[in-house]
């Protein structure tokens, strides 16, 4: 025998989700009113940790800490800016900051977020965990005192995924973070030149002062002979591509070139577009700055990667040999810089 299903009507379904939606809007407004920030927090994880699934037993976690107050986490880093730019949707808190030499927005996490990534058919979990840190976990009272806000608190990444999967995670994914994340700073980069700063001229210490090179010059623009542009952009396209060909061999990896003219012919404007095609930075150097060898290789040690060392008017500045005499001209009193070293 069968029993008729009284279904309920669609006003009454209704209003009975308006009811429930209604009740729900007014308890979250009820909470982000009166209790503090850190208790909604801590409510806001204890119900994700109840209702979210725990890892398997099969899973395995990676923890990847910010940088202590003297040098920073590259793959930590990296991570941020990676996550920030693909998963902007789905964060809940962003913190956003933008210096005056930076081309457009900087995009931070500002709470404990979640968030998935897929990677050559793996699923991976990322975890930013941002807690202040207890007092007994403080390593250095004098830096605590000199920056008492990173000290305040502690972030990190916990990257988890099925541990079958832990080598291609290793030897892959991050890889390929860190890959993505350089190409995007490629591509943003702000080209900058550098000098040495008045400190290090009067014998302080080692330290290149540097600001924007917004300098117009391109190939594209530059008045030179167009059998000689392609072949300055065949010969640096070609190193570019030989970098792992120079580490196999044994051989440091840099190219030189060398300008000479009357001023006025181009050369600075050739350094420029050199500098724009590669996305070097440039340090100018003037060698009478430097006194010493010794000197020379501690400024040439705290240039960057991938840049473009500018020495002008180098015959005037070091010793060279001088064919008639067979000897070294003289150079200005106390310098002692030589030519073999500069080329080395």
């Amino acid at each position: 025998m069968a029993f008729p299903i009284n279904f309920p009507s669609a006003p009454s379904l209704f209003s009975a989700y308006a009811t429930v939606s209604a009740s729900i809007v007014l308890l979250q407004t009820m909470i982000n009113s009166f209790l503090p920030r850190w208790l909604r927090d801590y409510l806001w994880g204890f119900i994700y940790r109840y209702f979210h699934p725990k890892a398997s037993p099969r899973s395995a976690t990676i923890v990847i800490e910010d940088g202590d107050r003297i040098s920073a986490n590259v793959v930590y880093d990296a991570a941020e800016i990676y996550l920030c730019d693909r998963s902007q949707s789905d964060i809940e808190r962003l913190k956003v900051l933008k210096r005056p030499s930076d081309p457009g927005l900087t995009v931070k996490f500002a709470k404990s977020e979640v968030i998935s990534d897929r990677f050559d058919g793996m699923e991976l979990e990322w975890r930013f965990v941002r807690e202040e840190r207890k007092n007994s976990e403080s390593r250095d009272k004098e830096l605590d005192r000199l920056f008492p806000d990173s000290s305040a608190w502690k972030q990190f990444f916990e990257l988890s995924f099925d541990k079958i999967n832990k080598e291609k995670v290793i030897n892959s994914y991050l890889p390929y973070v860190l890959q993505r994340v350089e190409a995007m700073k490629e591509a943003n980069k702000i080209i900058r030149l550098h000098t040495l700063s008045t400190t290090c001229i009067l014998g302080s210490r080692i330290v290149w002062d540097s600001i924007t090179l917004d300098h117009p010059s391109t190939f594209e623009t530059l008045a030179m002979d167009p059998q000689l542009k392609k072949f300055i952009i065949d010969d640096l396209d070609r190193f570019l591509k030989r970098k792992q060909l120079y580490r196999r061999v044994g051989k440091a990896w840099k190219r030189g070139y060398l300008l000479y003219g009357p001023p006025g012919t181009g050369k600075s404007s050739l350094i420029a577009a050199i500098a724009n095609y590669l996305k070097f930075d440039v340090y100018d150097l003037e060698l009478s700055s430097v006194k010493r060898d010794s000197d020379l290789r501690s400024v040439l040690l705290r240039t960057a990667n991938r840049s473009i060392l500018v020495i002008e008017d180098i015959d005037c500045s070091v010793q060279l040999p001088d064919r008639g005499s067979g000897g070294l001209q003289p150079r200005g009193h106390g310098q002692e810089v030589s030519f073999s070293h500069l080329l080395n």
